[in-house]
């Protein structure tokens, strides 16, 4: 099974976000290559500047217009960074030495999301230039997990993606979800408070505790994720949960129980979604900032992704993967950055609950009838 050798060879290549991708990626420029696509390579440094890595290729002529059946092609988007590994299951391999027990394939990404890029390689090398009526373009991004920055990348310096933009390519965001149709997702807001005291020995008395400055802060927090929960102005019953999931942090510096601490911090991961205006809340917490004199920043990391369930490229998908609807899941992907595209979904083999954990795999199943999927997908939009 070639999707399952090429899972193998890029799980066995490390690729945590916090490092560089530079090796998997020149992996899967050498496959891209070999397969026929002209291969853009676009390279940046992340905030802590690593050197980051994004492909942005492309198999077939890009034709000046569509094909009498209104093709356009299709665009792939995957990301080729991985989690970091706290623990892992066993002594018996790592997590980056790929390995296949009782019909599944564990390592670090082998479900998120190399197991998937994985399908995708193993499609596309089934096509020939020539059969190819229209262009299928394969987006591999850094730092999905850690902020978007590779998409961002794409969007801003891709020439080939300005191209999949100016000819409305229909998108597939190859993230897990059992091969399971989705047309919506949540998107991805984060919210930073700190304050600043000073640090002295807490027998003086003497009030510089940064805590007490920020306490005021997190209560609001905490009236806020208390109102999400149960006001339905704030929730989205096309999801489950249906909520912001409103997700307080607080954390200080104090190096022990009997000093004040010197910088306090207030956290909030929310994930926005469609149909719910944020911004009265937003006024809130940059009232209640601003009352308490903190440093405040609200990262609107991505925005929620929502395409119609019974828009043509939704359905035609479901058709090809055999699912009577759409569906939606609570997690952002790099398609929260694709605005500027009307027709994009979320499908790919493995399930989420695998992604992260300490045993992370996928079924070799998945594998097969992703590469089965993939290749239908092609065939359709592509060929046709």
């Amino acid at each position: 099974m070639k999707a399952l050798r090429y899972a193998q060879r890029m799980v066995g290549l490390e690729s945590i976000s916090h490092q560089s991708n530079r090796v998997v990626t020149k992996y899967l420029q050498m496959k891209l290559t070999k397969f026929g696509f002209l291969v853009e390579e676009l390279r940046y440094r992340d905030p802590a500047g690593v050197l980051k890595v994004n492909l942005v290729a492309r198999k077939g002529n890009a034709p000046p217009e569509e094909s009498p059946s209104g093709n356009r092609g299709l665009a792939y988007f995957c990301h080729t960074d991985v989690v970091p590994v706290t623990s892992w299951f066993t002594d018996e391999f790592g997590p980056f030495q790929p390995t296949v027990l009782n019909e599944r394939l564990y390592g670090r990404g082998s479900c998120d999301m190399k197991g998937s890029i994985a399908c995708m390689l193993a499609a596309a090398k089934k096509f020939d230039w020539h059969q190819l009526r229209q262009p299928l373009y394969f987006i591999a991004t850094a730092d999905e997990e850690v902020g978007f920055h590779g998409i961002k990348n794409v969007v801003a310096e891709s020439q080939y993606f300005r191209e999949i933009v100016a000819r409305q390519v229909p998108a597939v965001i190859g993230e897990p979800t059992n091969l399971d149709v989705v047309h919506a997702h949540k998107g991805s807001l984060r919210i930073i408070a700190k304050a600043d005291g000073t640090a002295v020995h807490s027998s003086t008395g003497i009030q510089t505790n940064a805590n007490l400055k920020l306490i005021p802060f997190a209560n609001e927090m905490l009236q806020i994720c208390r109102e999400t929960e149960s006001d339905t102005r704030w929730q989205n019953n096309d999801f489950h949960p249906s909520t912001l999931t409103w997700n307080i942090g607080i954390r200080d510096n104090a190096a022990a129980l009997n000093i004040t601490a010197s910088e306090s911090t207030c956290t909030v991961y929310a994930r926005p979604m469609p149909g719910v205006e944020l911004q009265p809340l937003l006024n809130r917490v940059a009232e209640v900032a601003k009352q308490h004199n903190l440093d405040l920043q609200i990262i609107r990391a991505c925005q929620p992704l929502w395409v119609a369930p019974d828009a043509p490229f939704v359905v035609a998908a479901c058709q090809l993967a055999h699912r009577p609807a759409p569906r939606t899941v609570c997690y952002a992907t790099d398609g929260g950055l694709l605005d500027e595209l009307q027709d994009k979904i979320i499908c790919g083999p493995g399930g989420v609950e695998q992604a992260h954990t300490h045993d992370e795999w996928i079924a070799l199943e998945q594998l097969d009838r992703g590469t089965e999927l993939y290749q239908k997908m092609i065939q359709h939009w592509c060929c046709s």
